[in-house]
């Protein structure tokens, strides 16, 4: 356990470093939910009910889609330049590498998040401190199984890469859309709402947004945490078969 927790925090400072080095550019990939946030927030207002309370899970669960689910590029990158054959070959355990860097994409996913957050409070969003702090929690474990299940299709796209853009961007738009995280699905038509029931990414922003709003013992809670934590077992499972045998 010392020497995978110890290999974990050489794999993590490792991804981690170059992103501490330019700050801005995490600042930059922020640029879409913050129009989202500022823009189409605003448009909601009133539409459907608190809109920041329920807007601003949606933008938060459009970012760990967007994150996490990309993560998988940096991988790619290095497998196709050859440095991840040169990581590979060191004593590292094979586990703690996929866990070191997925753990850097969910600091950075909870950096943002909290930033969300705050500029959202002038907007009219209201803190409940409990339910943000469970819901952040879920959002890791949903980042977890998104950021694995990215390293898994980026290493099965090497050396070409053409597979991980094909298949991340189809999978990325239909996921958002039918998922309610800009808008409802209670009024849409009736294919369109069993998509989004056959959706886990549906359980998870309903989840989020009980959450946010206070109501911890909401129903939806349950089926979020259990979609969640499937993607989580999912990603991990696959990610670490992937790291161990697919490189």
């Amino acid at each position: 356990m010392t020497t995978f927790l110890r290999d974990t925090a050489t794999v993590f400072s490792r991804e981690a470093r170059p992103a501490l080095r330019e700050p801005v550019g995490l600042l930059f990939e922020m640029g879409q939910p913050l129009l989202f946030l500022f823009l189409f927030g605003s448009l909601l207002d009133g539409a459907v009910g608190s809109s920041w309370q329920w807007f601003v899970p949606g933008i938060l669960v459009m970012m760990c889609l967007t994150g996490p689910m990309g993560a998988g590029y940096t991988l790619l990158v290095e497998l196709i330049g050859g440095s991840m054959e040169r990581l590979m070959v060191t004593p590292l355990n094979r586990t703690a590498i996929l866990v070191g860097r997925t753990m850097k994409e969910m600091i950075v996913l909870l950096a943002q998040a909290v930033l969300i957050i705050a500029l959202a409070l002038p907007l009219g969003f209201e803190l409940h401190p409990a339910g943000v702090l469970a819901g952040l929690v879920l959002l890791v474990i949903f980042g977890v199984g998104l950021g694995s299940l990215s390293f898994v299709l980026a290493i099965k796209s090497a050396p070409g890469g053409t597979l991980f853009y094909i298949v991340s961007q189809s999978i990325l738009f239909p996921l958002l859309l039918c998922s309610g995280v800009l808008l409802p699905l209670d009024t849409g038509p009736a294919w369109l709402r069993a998509i989004g029931y056959a959706n886990p990414v549906t359980y998870i922003v309903d989840a989020q947004r009980a959450l946010f709003a206070g109501h911890l013992a909401s129903p939806s809670i349950l089926y979020g945490t259990a979609a969640a934590c499937a993607v989580a077992a999912a990603g991990l499972y696959l990610g670490n078969r992937a790291m161990r045998r697919g490189i």
